[in-house]
């Protein structure tokens, strides 16, 4: 029990229960407004993984960090069939293989964030996320001179700090709707096609590649067989306008 015997000590024994309390409210608030925050951000910043459904045209996206030998064989094959994609680049590949990065924009085909490294986005902080996705746009933009509008997390990984991030660096997140898994051993060029063919959503769709030999070979017959269907192929910004 406190015996509290004189004025003085009475206003003091106050002052120190409304700091404690005043404390324990701010940090209530606080807490409380941060959760609003990220919930509001999930909202808000919600990864694209689908294209206007109404859309004739269908992406297809290239996510780089290797596979720098295939790529010249891509490209020929866009080029014959007159086709533009997005190729998402991380900043370290592209800082390491300069010429053929620079031969993509020269295609003129879009170009997206993959981040700088091929992390998992989804166990980093913000202000390791926001120093990935700044690290990849300083190199890119070397090349491009045009800030990408789009960023692709490696493995689609990604927490809320990747999407405030994201979002606060003015980029849109982009995941898919179809995977090729290309990159699973035994992944041939006829398996390539099925998975994407069999997929009953292709108007809008956002189609996941990346620079495997059997994707290559993939390409001229997945081109052909979804304009049979009436589709156009082409980038992330022809099916979320």
């Amino acid at each position: 029990m406190i015996i509290v015997t004189n004025k003085k000590t009475i206003i003091l024994v106050m002052v120190v229960l409304l700091a404690i309390i005043l404390a324990i409210t701010g940090l209530i608030f606080k807490r409380s407004v941060e959760t609003a925050q990220v919930m509001t951000y999930e909202q808000v910043v919600k990864p694209i993984d689908q294209g206007n459904e109404s859309s004739n045209y269908i992406a297809f996206t290239c996510n780089v960090d290797w596979g720098n030998e295939v790529i010249p064989e891509i490209l020929e094959v866009l080029k014959e069939k007159e086709v533009k994609i997005t190729f998402f680049v991380t900043g370290r590949w592209a800082k390491s293989f300069p010429e053929v990065f620079q031969s993509i924009i020269d295609e003129g085909h879009e170009i997206g964030s993959h981040g700088y490294q091929h992390l998992n986005y989804s166990t980093l902080s913000h202000e390791k996320n926001l120093d990935e996705i700044k690290r990849a746009e300083n190199v890119i933009m070397e090349y491009t001179k045009i800030k990408p509008k789009y960023f692709a997390p490696p493995s689609g990984a990604y927490n809320q700090h990747t999407l405030v991030a994201a979002k606060e660096m003015g980029y849109q997140t982009i995941l898919w709707s179809i995977d090729t898994i290309d990159w699973r051993k035994g992944s041939t060029k006829d398996i390539i096609v099925k998975r994407v063919l069999d997929k009953k959503q292709h108007n809008g769709g956002i189609v996941l590649m990346h620079p495997m030999p059997e994707t290559a070979k993939a390409l001229p017959e997945l081109i052909d067989a979804l304009r049979e269907k009436g589709l156009e192929i082409g980038r992330v910004s022809d099916v979320i306008q």
